[in-house]
């Protein structure tokens, strides 16, 4: 008797059922490992696809260094964006009320319909590279009424505000012009993207999204985090 034989009074029919079983239990393991591998393709994919995206990068624009930091407080933003604009007095009052404990960072994010976002952009990191960051920040939304959803290119407006901040002009354009500003601004636009931001403005605070309803719970979130 061959060693697969069953045992004497074994009929046929058991030994098909048993067959069946085998068959069933050896195809359930194969759909168990077969999923976990694509679920850890997926996870890898994951990572692949968020290409390294950092919520803060060590040269980010910084809007309010805390000198005691114990919170880091992330926007996503579009100089052309009314939201973004109506956003900043509230941002300003955390800045004012926990500006001991909590560093306020912003990271371009120029939204592909509005026309002169990338040109906001590209006009306020050149003023940064002069160290006028914030006040430039500060010009572009005390003017966005002005220049906001123009359809015609507003960069010699975005010049006369460098002029005015006495910017030295000859940096000035020749960092507006320069391919690596634009490539910066793109890099933060490449993070937001991969993080899942698909709007202005959009908060993380010490690398995680802020999700709330409205600005009492904002301010709970952040007053929790600099205790």
């Amino acid at each position: 008797m061959s060693s697969t034989s069953m045992k004497p009074g074994t009929s046929r029919a058991q030994r098909t059922v048993w067959i069946v079983i085998g068959v069933a239990v050896l195809a359930m393991v194969l759909t168990m490992v077969i999923a976990s591998m694509v679920q850890a393709d997926k996870q890898e994919t994951l990572a692949v696809d968020a290409g390294g995206a950092q919520v803060v990068r060590e040269d980010s624009r910084i809007i309010s260094q805390a000198p005691q930091e114990k919170a880091v407080l992330v926007e996503f933003l579009d100089f052309e964006c009314e939201a973004c604009r109506a956003a900043k007095p509230f941002v300003d009052d955390l800045k004012e009320e926990y500006g001991q404990n909590l560093t306020i960072v912003a990271r371009y994010f120029p939204l592909p319909g509005h026309m002169n976002s990338m040109n906001a952009a590209l006009a306020v990191e050149a003023a940064a590279q002069q160290g006028q960051f914030v006040p430039m920040l500060d010009r572009m939304y005390e003017t966005q009424a002005d220049w906001g959803e123009a359809s015609e290119s507003k960069a010699e407006v975005f010049r006369d505000f460098a002029q005015e901040l006495g910017l030295d002009m000859v940096t000035f354009d020749a960092a507006v012009a320069d391919p690596q500003t634009r490539e910066r601004i793109e890099r933060d636009v490449a993070d937001g993207t991969a993080l899942q931001v698909t709007g202005t403005p959009t908060f993380f605070l010490d690398g995680e999204l802020v999700d709330v309803a409205t600005l009492e719970e904002f301010r709970s979130v952040i007053a929790d985090s600099v205790e």
